[in-house]
C-alpha cells in the first residue's frame, strides 16, 4: 500500500514539473515576438481609433490616448517575458507589485480603455489572438454604442435667490410648467432671503425661461448654470 502510494505521488510531481516545463521555454522565436507585437499594435491602435471617436470631455488628451497603444504593445511583451523563463516570472511579478501609477484619472471611461488596453495586452502576450481580436472587437461596439449614440440629457443648475416662501412657491409652480423635471439639490435660508438650487432638465436647449423666473415678484435673481452632473453642497 505504501509503495503504491508513493508511486501515484512521484508521478504526480514528475507530471507536475513536466507541465511547468514545457510552459515555461527560454528560446523565443522572432517570429513569434513579432507577430504577439503586431497584433497587440493593431488592437491598441482599435482602441486609440475608438477613444478618439468616442471622447465626449472638454480637453482631448492625444499622449493619454497614445499612451493606450504603448500600454498594450508593453503589456504583451512583459506577458512574453514572463512565458519565457519560470524564475524571471517570479521576479517580475514581484518588481510589478510595487508600482504604482498616480497619474489622475477624470473621467471613469478613461480608466475602463486603460484597463483594456492592459487587459489585451495582457491576453495577446499570452498568446490567446483569437481571444482577444474577437473580445476587443465586442467591447468596443458595445462601448460605441453606449458612449456615442446614446442620448444624453444636459443637466443644468438653477440657483434663485427670493425672498420668502410664497416667492419660493410661485418660483416651483413657474418651473415645474417651463422644464422637463427638476429637483431640489440645496436651500438657504437666511433673513430676508431663501437660495435654491436646482438641478433642472429642459424641454429644448434654450434657457428664455430664466428671464421669466427674474420677473416674478420677490425674486431678486436666477442664474443658470450647465455642469457635468457632480454636485458638492
Amino acid at each position: 500500500m505504501n509503495t503504491t502510494t508513493n508511486e501515484t505521488t512521484t508521478n504526480f510531481s514528475d507530471i507536475l514539473k513536466k507541465s511547468v516545463m514545457e510552459n515555461f521555454v527560454s528560446d523565443i522565436s522572432i517570429s513569434k515576438i513579432l507577430i504577439t507585437l503586431g497584433i497587440a499594435f493593431v488592437i491598441g491602435l482599435f482602441i486609440y481609433l475608438l477613444y478618439k471617436r468616442v471622447f465626449s470631455g472638454v480637453l482631448y488628451s492625444k499622449s493619454f490616448n497614445v499612451s493606450l497603444i504603448g500600454m498594450t504593445m508593453i503589456t504583451a511583451m512583459v506577458i512574453i517575458a514572463i512565458n519565457s523563463n519560470l524564475v524571471l516570472s517570479l521576479g517580475m511579478v514581484g518588481a510589478l507589485s510595487i508600482v504604482r501609477f498616480r497619474t489622475p484619472i477624470k473621467d471613469p471611461t478613461d480608466l475602463i480603455f486603460l484597463f483594456w488596453a492592459a487587459v489585451a495586452g495582457i491576453v495577446t502576450g499570452a498568446g490567446f489572438y483569437t481571444l482577444a481580436a474577437v473580445g476587443s472587437i465586442i467591447i468596443g461596439l458595445i462601448l460605441f454604442f453606449f458612449i456615442k449614440k446614446a442620448s444624453v440629457e444636459t443637466p443644468y443648475l438653477l440657483v434663485i435667490n427670493c425672498d420668502n416662501d410664497s416667492s419660493e412657491q410661485e418660483v416651483h409652480k413657474q418651473i415645474s410648467k417651463v422644464v422637463k423635471r427638476y429637483n431640489v439639490k440645496q436651500k438657504t435660508v437666511t433673513r430676508d432671503n431663501i437660495e435654491i438650487t436646482l438641478e433642472v432638465r429642459l424641454q429644448d436647449e434654450e434657457g428664455r425661461f430664466v428671464n421669466q423666473i427674474s420677473e416674478l415678484g420677490g425674486v431678486k435673481n436666477a442664474v443658470l448654470i450647465s455642469y457635468s452632473g457632480d454636485y458638492v453642497s
